[in-house]
């Protein structure tokens, strides 16, 4: 077995649907990523991650330049483990009530010019190809993984905080999910 882990990225600089379509993190961002790039590095050394991995959202590849650093290695950018892409119909102002729309739902009936239950599949064969790997990636990324190892089609199985860990291990048979990340109230409900 081979261990991996899922960081939803740090608190970012401004709101959820707000101007800025790609910010980094704020002061207390930078220091969620700081403490999760200090909790992966006191795993034991056979679980501790060897390779960083990230959405290439600012918001993600911030939060993994600490552990990055520490390791000594550099962020392999994963388009695969982005943002829920927005269908190319609505303009941005329409993303947010989409979006509120689809999580409250089931993978089968999101709605979009875009397979959504294909996007997950890709979303789950990109942290698969990632053996070893802390992966940063998003709030409904992870909840499309998550869904898929609970064999759940909720779009939303979980919450997953600023910056927590969701804990996975490669299996001669696949992904299998250990542990669910520290949950937390979200503005993206």
């Amino acid at each position: 077995m081979t261990r991996l882990y899922l960081i939803r990225h740090g608190r970012p600089a401004s709101v959820w649907g707000g101007d800025d379509g790609d910010p980094g993190l704020d002061v207390e961002g930078e220091a969620q990523a700081e403490f999760a790039a200090r909790t992966l590095l006191t795993l034991p050394q056979n679980e501790r991650p060897r390779r960083v991995a990230s959405s290439p959202m600012r918001r993600c590849l911030e939060t993994a330049r600490p552990l990055a650093d520490a390791l000594g290695v550099h962020v392999e950018i994963v388009p695969g483990v982005g943002e829920i892409p927005t269908p190319s119909a609505l303009d941005p102002q329409a993303r947010g009530p989409w979006l509120r729309q689809a999580l409250q739902g089931v993978w089968s009936q999101v709605r979009g010019d875009l397979d959504y239950e294909a996007w997950r599949q890709g979303v789950r064969a990109a942290v698969a190809a990632r053996p070893g790997a802390a992966i940063f990636s998003h709030f409904v990324a992870i909840n499309g993984v998550v869904s898929l190892l609970d064999g759940d089609d909720a779009v939303i199985v979980f919450r997953p905080g600023h910056a927590s860990i969701t804990t996975l291990d490669m299996t001669p048979d696949g992904l299998r999910l250990l542990s669910r990340g520290a949950e937390a109230p979200t503005g993206v409900l």
